[in-house]
């Protein structure tokens, strides 16, 4: 390493340094679980270590390649149909996809299908498209932009919509069956 690049670290790791706090915080209140706050300022700091071009701002290009890193994983999430709860979501699995086994799960899963029909059927006629689409049909949102020619987030917006309205209900099947 010569001289130029060694200024360039040290150059870079001062400004790293010095706007460290206020990325966190900036971080911090739009990410609630701190450990995701600090990984993702880690995979930033990370970033920018492995930049290839030089950065003249690099308290700007932190913050927005902050900004990009949040937007990448809000994407990645996947929208869970029944709860953000881990323990209901194994449980559904369990019961949903497993082998037919017990005449009750039988049962329950005939029970959770004709539910999830006609919570299907009250949607607006969009909603149940998007959302059969992408998640019973497997397809992406870029292969259904194409076949609709509606713009990628209206799609997602469309989904979202149907996401909160079957959770609301399957919910309520699942608050049903599963407590006593």
């Amino acid at each position: 390493m010569d001289n130029a690049d060694n200024a360039s670290s040290g150059r870079i790791l001062d400004a790293l340094l010095a706007c460290q706090t206020k990325l966190r915080a900036f971080i911090r209140r739009r990410i609630p679980v701190r450990e995701d706050v600090d990984d993702i300022l880690q995979d930033v700091t990370l970033q920018l270590i492995n930049v290839e071009q030089p950065v003249e701002n690099v308290s700007a290009w932190l913050f927005r390649a902050a900004r990009n890193e949040m937007v990448d994983r809000s994407r990645k999430k996947r929208e869970w149909l029944f709860s953000d709860d881990e323990e209901i979501e194994n449980d559904c699995q369990a019961i949903l996809f497993s082998e037919a086994g017990s005449p009750e799960d039988t049962r329950l899963k005939e029970l959770f299908w004709d539910e999830l029909e006609s919570s299907l059927a009250a949607l607006p006629p969009a909603q149940r498209e998007v959302f059969e689409k992408t998640t019973l049909q497997n397809y992406s949102f870029k292969q259904l932009s194409l076949e609709t020619g509606l713009p990628v987030q209206t799609l997602l917006s469309r989904k979202h919509k149907a996401v909160r309205y079957l959770r609301g209900r399957l919910t309520s099947l699942y608050n049903d069956i599963m407590l006593p």
